[in-house]
């Protein structure tokens, strides 16, 4: 593991030598050269949420969303060791082309793990889902593939945006985010907490909004109270692009520019990425900042470049250029994309034999689209495979393949002067003439995505509801019409009111935005060449009714721990074309409450299917008024069963699983009882309907 100790101390002999000038110029994103020194220029900016981004080729996996739909810990850190190979075989090449600029450096502003705790956020499918649980173990496994286990950091991984930020995108320049502590200790802080202390994390990057008054990337209670001083981080704080602008500008919580980047300082973030801190040198005249703070801050920068090997060398510098979308990450690229497929419904239509077919139709609009298969923060694919590409290739010549765009993906036509949906009746017609037809909808970066991100040009990013737009359920309900079967394909990074789907179409597939080459996934799920295993990291509503109002940080209501209504679709849940159940579990030993709980589940599949699926264990506390109203993830590992195959599956639940968090946000053991809930989905009733398969119940009773 990489010595920090001793980068720091070289450092602060660094920066012993620079003038107080100098050293403010290394806090920007864009960190100026030394040349006196032999310090190059840097910037710090550069993305991997699901590949090497916006720097030219690299491997494209699955959006996060996806990835997380895999309930896959040890792919996550697979993804990540790739993303930072493919990172460094680019940052060797750019630094010997003297080529410094953005996005080419090996600090990556990823992963993602706030709570996407409402569906109508635009950026939740950069995200790990929902649960706070899911989202530490997948963003842990992530940030140490990113990071390595070498002599240097093989990457620097950042975990943001800290804290309690999911939207509104429109508002989150002035917004103040009012969380109660439990709500913070309970479902907001965990990941972070996770990745600081576990995954050791080098970086965090605050958010664009107030956190209970205090703009997050200024903030006493965020940055240092909690982040330093609780948890003992030792990286550097980065400030999210032009947030520290918002202090004056739009949260008036100081009055110019001066003071916005003296408040940030102060409070712990060390680099910003804007140009604020381009008024730090006035701010030091103006007496708002001392020296020490600059020095301060500039030392945890260069610390993370001497962690990286940026002045010694390091054991990654000759990794070639060829490992850049090299055979074996394509590969795992669409395994994940396989892996993150959730089959919704079923009724037997699935999967598709060749042998019985003659031709398949593929209609919508997202069927031949390159933007639906990546999602937003990508970098590019020198090939991509879409969903009828996909669907094409798998026929081959033995099966005809018709397509038909059938609308555009949200405006009432394709071609300007036509006449409304003037793609309709050559879908019908293709249905009309198709054994099956595949209807791929859904919506891309265009319609779900950031503010401001370069292909949004929708509104703020965000979703009004939760329906199809209404082109594409118009298109559904006719090509549904035609009485043939319909296996609906839905490429999205959020809940959408699927409910038409469920109960017309004979099959739902849930494909996300499944990478540059995830049409090959798609078609191998759907014609049998894998089973698809994927379980759904978010809740889909019914409807937005019994939500709060999307600017109400209050949990009530929200996501499967605490909503009072029947999901659609519940988190957790998933079919396989397997019939995989646990037909028993129990503890290794006699569980306590101070100790990690080992259950053995009994895993069987009754069918003649080859089949992964994820083991998933939830607690409910007993006799606690702290205690959420649902269940809790609190353990889940993927297992992969051969035809007729029986395996032990053992799952290890952390003592803290046992705790509740109470309104003053201390996490205590006051309850009095614990049911464990061992199977491949939620106990809920929903999920038994859904799957026909009730979890496994263990019990026991605290003994203090």
């Amino acid at each position: 593991m990489p010595d920090r100790k001793k980068a720091r101390e070289k450092a602060k002999k660094l920066v012993s030598q620079m003038t107080v000038l100098e050293k403010a110029s290394q806090l920007r994103y864009d960190a100026a050269p030394v040349k006196r020194l032999g310090v190059p220029a840097y910037n710090y900016w550069n993305e991997a949420l699901h590949g090497v981004a916006r720097a030219g080729t690299a491997t494209m996996f699955p959006q996060a969303i996806g990835m997380a739909a895999s309930f896959d810990e040890d792919m996550m850190q697979a993804i990540g060791d790739v993303i930072a190979t493919e990172g460094r075989a680019k940052y060797n090449e750019a630094a010997k082309h003297e080529d410094r600029d953005i996005y080419k450096g090996l600090t990556f502003w990823s992963p993602n793990i706030n709570i996407f705790r409402d569906p109508r956020w635009g950026r939740g499918h950069e995200t790990y889902g929902e649960d706070p649980y899911l989202t530490s173990r997948l963003g842990v496994g992530f940030v140490r593939g990113l990071q390595g286990d070498g002599e240097v950091l093989k990457a620097a991984a950042c975990a943001k945006h800290f804290a309690v930020h999911s939207g509104p995108e429109d508002l989150r320049h002035e917004f103040d985010a009012a969380a109660t502590k439990k709500d913070m200790w309970e479902t907001y802080l965990p990941a972070f907490e996770a990745l600081v202390k576990e995954a050791k994390v080098e970086a965090v990057m605050g958010a664009y909004n107030r956190t209970n008054g205090e703009p997050c990337c200024g903030s006493k209670t965020l940055l240092h109270d909690i982040l330093r001083e609780k948890w003992g981080f030792e990286g550097h704080v980065v400030s999210d692009c032009w947030a520290i602008r918002d202090f004056h500008e739009e949260h008036h919580v100081t009055a110019n520019a001066r003071e916005s980047a003296a408040l940030a300082l102060k409070n712990g973030c060390d680099i910003n990425c804007g140009n604020t801190y381009l008024h730090l040198m006035a701010a030091y005249e103006e007496g708002l900042v001392t020296e020490e703070e600059i020095t301060r801050a500039a030392e945890r920068a260069l610390t993370t470049r001497f962690l990286l090997g940026l002045f010694d060398g390091s054991e990654y510098d000759e990794i070639p250029y060829e490992k850049v979308e090299c055979r074996e990450h394509l590969e795992l690229a669409v395994e994940a994309a396989r892996k993150s497929m959730v089959l919704l419904k079923n009724d037997g239509t699935l999967p598709l034999k060749k042998e019985n077919l003659k031709t398949i139709g593929v209609v919508g609009p997202n069927a031949n689209s390159r933007i639906a298969l990546i999602g937003n923060y990508h970098g590019t694919a020198s090939r991509y495979i879409t969903v009828l590409e996909g669907i094409q290739d798998e026929a081959g010549d033995d099966v005809r393949v018709m397509y038909s765009e059938g609308c555009h993906l949200y405006q009432d036509r394709v071609e300007g002067l036509a006449w409304r949906q003037d793609r309709i009746s050559e879908a019908v017609t293709v249905a009309e003439h198709s054994d099956v037809t595949v209807v791929v909808v859904g919506l891309d970066e265009n319609m779900e995505g950031e503010e401001m991100d370069t292909g949004n040009h929708v509104g703020s990013g965000d979703k009004k509801d939760l329906s199809l737009p209404a082109v594409q359920q118009e298109l559904l309900e006719a090509v549904t019409a035609v009485g043939k079967p319909v296996v609906v394909v839905l490429m999205a990074g959020s809940a959408i009111d699927l409910s038409y789907a469920q109960e017309h179409a004979n099959a739902v597939l849930q494909a996300w935005y499944p990478g540059a080459r995830g049409g090959k996934a798609v078609a191998d799920v759907l014609f049998g060449n894998c089973s698809p295993s994927g379980k759904l990291p978010v809740t889909f509503y019914r409807s937005l009714e019994g939500l709060p109002e999307f600017t109400d940080y209050s949990m009530k209501g929200r996501t499967y721990r605490y909503m009072e209504g029947e999901a659609l679709y519940p988190f957790g849940y998933g079919r396989t074309y397997a019939d995989i159940f646990v037909a028993g579990a129990e503890f290794a030993e006699e569980p306590t409450t101070d100790k990690e709980i080992v259950i053995k589940a009994r895993v069987k599949n009754a069918s003649d299917v080859k089949s992964e699926d994820v083991v998933q264990v939830y607690v409910k506390i007993l006799g606690s008024p702290n205690a959420v109203p649902n269940t809790s993830l609190c353990g889940f590992k993927r297992i992969s069963l051969l035809p007729g195959e029986e395996k032990e599956a053992e799952l290890r639940i952390s003592p803290e699983a046992l705790k509740t968090v109470s309104e003053q946000g201390e996490r205590v053991r006051d309850g009095s009882g614990f049911v464990f809930y061992v199977g491949t989905s939620q106990p809920d009733e929903r999920s038994v309907s859904l799957t026909g398969k009730k979890p496994v119940k263990l019990k026991f009773y605290r003994k203090e």
